[in-house]
């Protein structure tokens, strides 16, 4: 029997990230298999508060790590103490979000454990975990077992519904920050540049307005309407970010953000397969598109073959009409 620990993920405010929720729904779908309990640890300078805010996911405990020292993200501040605390675990698993990418590689490390990263699913063998892993852009998948003794894991947020509130309060247990290693002192925190919007943060957003380069330097022009009446997050194809249209921090895709909401727009994105493996994981799929041939049709689940710059005004306009009927 082992038990499992979720690394949380929180904001630059100090509040829990929804991609710990996905994370915490993989620990759950692990646990028949290793046949304990799960808990979780928060790190950071306002650690216990963000703790306060997981105790009714049902963990036998929130772990929390407060230290000033761990208010700017650093991997080699974070890892020493996630592998010092996974070391009574059996699977330290977090969301393969840029966060769970840059650190559970190292606490993976640390560990000696074998690492299955960005996966998509979990199934159990007995006594075994099975990993799900997306191969070639979404196209295949393969399947893997870990033999370590204690395996670490990263959840792709767009494949795991996050986890609600079952009930409970579980309870909180300070830890003690563990020194960094000789590799920290190379490493020098120097600014964060974030982005401030009023819209949601793409990666959790209920509804994404998504762009490509037809828009070309119309790009905001059009989409911030549809974006504002839908109350949406905007995102954009690699082929609009590279081409200047739109800034690096919006594109979905392969080597972008992968997004899963309940309503995605793509307005005139052709549909690569590197776009597609971003996005697919979409409840509901809306395609803009002239091109009555292009690849993004034969995904949407509703589509439109029209000039996207006579289109999406129109809709916005048919939109501000329902919402005003309906007061």
């Amino acid at each position: 029997m082992a038990d499992i620990l979720v690394v949380a993920e929180l904001t630059a405010e100090g509040k829990v990230r929804k991609t710990t929720h996905s994370a915490i729904t993989m620990a759950k779908l692990a646990q028949p298999a290793l046949g304990g309990s799960f808990s979780i640890l928060v790190l950071g300078p306002s650690a216990k508060a963000a703790a306060a805010e997981l105790t009714g996911f049902g963990a036998a405990k929130v772990l929390a790590c407060e230290d000033q020292s761990l208010a700017n993200y650093v991997a080699e501040h974070y890892a020493p103490t996630v592998a010092a605390v996974g070391k009574a675990f059996g699977l330290v698993v977090a969301c393969a979000s840029s966060f769970g990418k840059d650190l559970m590689p190292r606490v993976a490390a640390k560990l000696d454990a074998a690492y299955a990263g960005d996966c998509s699913g979990v199934s159990v063998n007995g006594t075994k975990v099975v990993f799900k892993r997306p191969m070639f852009a979404g196209n295949a998948f393969g399947h893997v077992e870990l033999g370590t003794a204690i395996q670490v894991a990263t959840a792709r947020q767009s494949e795991f519904e996050p986890a609600a509130p079952s009930g409970g309060s579980s309870p909180i247990e300070a830890v003690a920050k563990v020194a960094p290693g000789a590799a920290a002192s190379r490493v020098e925190f120097v600014s964060l540049e974030a982005v401030k919007s009023a819209r949601p943060d793409l990666g959790e957003a209920g509804v994404v307005v998504a762009g490509g380069r037809a828009l070309k330097e119309k790009f905001f022009d059009v989409l911030n309407p549809l974006a504002d009446t839908l109350s949406a997050a905007i995102g954009a194809s690699r082929a609009a970010c590279d081409a200047g249209y739109a800034p690096g921090d919006l594109q979905v895709g392969q080597t972008g953000k992968i997004v899963a909401p309940g309503l995605y727009f793509a307005i005139g994105i052709s549909g690569a397969i590197q776009h597609i493996a971003g996005m697919k994981g979409s409840k509901t799929i809306v395609a803009i598109n002239k091109d009555a041939e292009a690849p993004i049709f034969q995904l949407s689940d509703y589509g439109l073959v029209a000039d996207l710059f006579q289109a999406v005004p129109a809709l916005v306009e048919d939109l501000k009409k329902h919402k005003a009927q309906k007061g």
